[in-house]
């Protein structure tokens, strides 16, 4: 047993070597690109580079070119969330490239609250209705839901589920009457589905705004606190899945997700018909629109 615990800090050591080593080159890659005049700052003489030095960096980070010029080296040192901020504000990093600084630095970033209401862009929506008469929608790793196309709302009464606290499918699920609820083995669907949860979690530990989600939930529904505390874990794969409708009765769709590029942890699931009675019974909720 000690031997493999041995050899699992090792892989943790390695990996975290591996990982700053990636950090101090792209940190190295971005200063170079930034030149004094991008900054307000004369060129100064004798410049090795067109990029900003070390020292600039520091200095207008409002850091010590120590600590900057260790972080830069790959060192192990601790980095806040204020700090790569300031960081990313000097090297002029784009959305993807600050996120990806935050990766590599190993420290929870706290989303931007109106990048989230901002929904998607039309060419997504238009391929959501271009699957039409399939159901397809856009989860973020959190199941918020961003969009959905019209067969999507013949499936699940999108306006029933907006009246609720959050439109957040895990909330719903988790808050409704098992009557009401849409899955028909809840308790199939369900922890499934917290483990996809935790899977992206970990990601995020300590953003106040997953926090507080999960806190919420699991006060608002002891039985997603019980799954919550399992620890489970995996990741979004292809699944039947059953769901009543008050109309047509039962549903079996095969559900497959999709990665959306541009929108990290984004996925678009898209539902097929498994079999031909759920087939002919989607075909009648198409027909009831």
């Amino acid at each position: 047993m000690g031997g493999v615990t041995a050899v699992a800090v090792h892989q943790q050591q390695s990996t975290g070597r591996r990982r700053r080593t990636e950090l101090a080159a792209f940190l190295r890659s971005r200063r170079a690109r930034v030149t004094p005049a991008d900054v307000g700052m004369p060129p100064g003489l004798r410049r090795r580079t067109p990029g900003l030095r070390r020292e600039e960096v520091a200095q207008l980070s409002g850091v010590g070119v120590t600590w900057y010029t260790w972080l830069e080296q790959g060192r192990p040192i601790n980095a806040s969330a204020q700090v790569l901020d300031a960081i990313a504000r000097t090297l002029r990093l784009d959305g993807a490239e600050r996120e990806h600084l935050y990766q590599l630095a190993e420290v929870p970033r706290t989303p931007d609250p109106q990048a989230e209401a901002d929904g998607i862009s039309a060419e997504i929506q238009g391929i959501l209705d271009a699957l039409d008469p399939l159901p397809a929608v856009v989860y973020n790793s959190r199941y918020d839901l961003i969009g959905a196309n019209a067969a999507y709302g013949d499936l699940f009464d999108v306006g029933t589920m907006s009246r609720y606290r959050r439109f957040n499918v895990l909330w719903i699920l988790f808050t409704v009457s098992r009557d009401a609820c849409p899955l028909v083995y809840p308790e199939a669907e369900l922890p499934v589905m917290v483990a996809t949860l935790r899977s992206a979690y970990g990601r995020h530990v300590g953003e106040p705004v997953w926090e507080t989600f999960i806190a919420d939930l699991a006060a608002a529904s002891p039985y997603f606190a019980e799954l919550w505390t399992g620890g489970n874990v995996t990741q979004p794969g292809p699944r039947v899945k059953t769901f009543r409708h008050d109309v047509v009765g039962q549903i079996r769709m095969t559900s497959v997700s999709l990665s959306v590029n541009g929108m990290p942890e984004c996925r678009i699931v898209v539902y097929t018909p498994s079999d031909e009675e759920s087939k002919e019974r989607a075909a009648v909720l198409r027909s009831l629109r």
